[in-house]
């Protein structure tokens, strides 16, 4: 087989439950992976794993696969999947159960030694980010099912793809180009038409999942089953290779991609053909997750109606200061929203939202002591007092943090369904990880007249996170909207379009092949998405804010 075809099913811990039958029904495809991790997934699965040490996996996979597995079995597909999450000893034995209850003989098998929580003292959770090579072992040993731990969620497709055409760690073309398909397929949907910025272009109502035909080279060509809804075409795979990336470099385990080497062209209806990658070693050392608990948290919106918004505001915050400064917490943030219009004709639409939000290492302080600071003003605060719902008790809340050690701090083991375990050696040949030389802007366009218009009109943007920083790809639609975009929209002109980040390191990476800007703001998201330090705390639309501010557009673009 010169072609592998690798698709989708999953892009987090609560996707589309039927994927994985619309997959396997849809059309051909060798090799299915479900993507179910995150930063915030795994603490979820921690605190699961604090009430039963038999937990810390994705429940969802298996009831997916008691639906499907026959169907997987007679196709002859493979399934590769992170649903082991903390667990995947586990998760692995309990889809052996479920297969010899169906009757159906699978061989099951999976990949352990992220797990490093032993070594980190004070940590829920603690895991190395692995690559592909404990997959590749697994399917070689004629594994039906492969279920991991913590991966980088390329490797759910460099493993397969390194299994079928023989790769070895020092391939790192090959390697690269099947960790760019990897990272275009990760996010499911989102590679077909889901949080696309210019969604009206196509039928995005129900989304096909995305599948990749990887080659013996290692370029690919992303595309979907036929006759599913969503569409695949330059503009939907820019967005997603951009999505959490950061410079030219995307480093993981296996491999470092070169991301500025990517080359994207439409091969016909829904097909788009990734080519040119170029790969570099890996970095000496992997990235290690920590989740840990942060404290506390509780949080209360007021609503302010009608006239003298700012002055209500004022009064309940002095207000509560002064009734919370017996237990004052250690941390409390106001935003006020102001959603509200002049003259208008429904009360929503004249109300604001002022947020409290207060977190504490001491749960009495933001639960007991702040409901009941916030409900004895009910009568006696601004006219028109109350509130979207009462403050309850408090709630714990994770802080994210990333460390690394060497490769040689794991033990990554592929383990097959008789037991017998294979080591994964470790790279031999690493790479320190340095920032891509700036490569030259294009030539600016010639001066003419310009129209203030919003910058999504001329650009596509997508954002999210990494612990506490954010990233925002923006990518320009033709050759001179590029020209105009690597000019004007310079760091420091993000950081005037979005006030948030005008304190805040922010660093402008160029992808011209692709001609887009990266940007990395750092810190912006606090101590990580579990700590909800923002009204967006995954940045999931900062890149669409960006494309709603004003700029002075050339007319020649609108």
């Amino acid at each position: 087989m010169t072609v592998l075809r690798i698709g989708n099913f999953s892009g987090f811990y609560g996707d589309r439950f039927d994927a994985l039958r619309e997959m396997l029904t849809g059309g051909e495809v060798d090799v299915l992976t479900g993507d179910y991790l995150a930063e915030l997934t795994m603490l979820i699965l921690a605190r699961d794993r604090l009430k039963d040490p038999g937990a810390g996996y994705a429940r969802t996979f298996l009831r997916q696969l008691e639906d499907c597995l026959g169907l997987a079995h007679e196709r002859g597909v493979k399934i590769v999947t992170n649903a082991g999450g903390l667990n995947p000893a586990g998760l692995a034995d309990a889809v052996r159960e479920l297969a010899a209850r169906l009757d159906i003989p699978v061989r099951v098998a999976h990949v352990e030694g992220d797990d490093l929580t032993a070594s980190h003292p004070g940590a829920l959770a603690a895991h190395a980010y692995l690559g592909g090579f404990g997959i590749a072992a697994c399917l070689r040993a004629g594994a039906d099912i492969v279920v991991t731990g913590r991966v980088t969620d390329a490797a759910l497709v460099t493993g397969p793809a390194a299994a079928h055409f023989g790769w070895g760690p020092t391939d790192h073309d090959p390697l690269a180009g099947a960790v760019v398909a990897g990272h275009v397929l990760e996010c499911g949907t989102q590679a077909t038409g889901g949080n696309y910025a210019f969604f009206r272009e196509g039928d995005v109502h129900r989304p096909g999942f995305p599948l990749a035909e990887v080659h013996a080279d290692g370029s690919s060509v992303v595309t979907k089953h036929p006759g599913t809804g969503g569409l695949v075409d330059v503009g939907t795979v820019t967005a997603q290779l951009l999505y959490e990336t950061g410079g030219g470099r995307y480093a993981g385990p296996d491999v470092t991609a070169r991301l500025d080497t990517v080359r994207l062209s439409q091969d016909g209806p829904d097909r788009v053909r990734i080519e040119g990658v170029r790969g570099e070693a890996p970095p000496p050392t992997l990235k290690v997750g920590l989740n840990r608990l942060g404290g506390f948290r509780n949080e209360v919106v007021f609503v302010l109606t009608g006239l003298d918004i700012e002055a209500k505001a004022a009064l309940v915050r002095a207000q509560l200061t002064d009734a919370l400064a017996k237990w004052p917490p250690n941390e409390v943030r106001w935003e006020l929203v102001r959603t509200d219009r002049a003259d208008a004709d429904t009360e929503e639409t004249a109300s604001a939202l002022l947020r409290l939000v207060v977190r504490d290492s001491d749960e009495r302080v933001v639960g007991r002591a702040l409901s009941g600071a916030a409900v004895e003003l009910a009568l006696a605060s601004y006219p028109g007092f109350h509130v979207l719902s009462p403050p309850g008790k408090g709630s714990p809340y994770g802080v994210f943090e990333e460390v690394y050690v060497p490769h040689g701090a794991v033990d990554h083991m592929a383990v097959l369904r008789d037991g017998r375990r294979i080591p994964v050696p470790v790279p031999q040949d690493t790479q320190p990880l340095d920032d891509v030389p700036a490569p030259p802007l294009p030539d600016p366009l010639p001066p003419g007249p310009t129209r203030r218009a919003p910058l999504g009109l001329v650009a596509g943007a997508r954002s999210g996170d990494k612990g506490g920083n954010a990233n925002v790809g923006v990518w320009a639609r033709s050759d001179q909207a590029w020209r105009w975009l690597a000019h004007e929209l310079t760091a420091e002109r993000f950081r005037q379009l979005i006030p948030e980040s005008r304190d805040l390191p922010v660093t402008r990476h160029l992808l011209p092949n692709l001609r887009a800007l990266n940007f990395v703001v750092a810190g912006i998201l606090g101590a990580g998405v579990a700590a909800q330090a923002r009204f967006d705390p995954q940045a999931k639309a900062l890149g669409e804010w960006l494309r709603s501010r004003h700029l002075d557009i050339p007319e020649a673009l609108l």
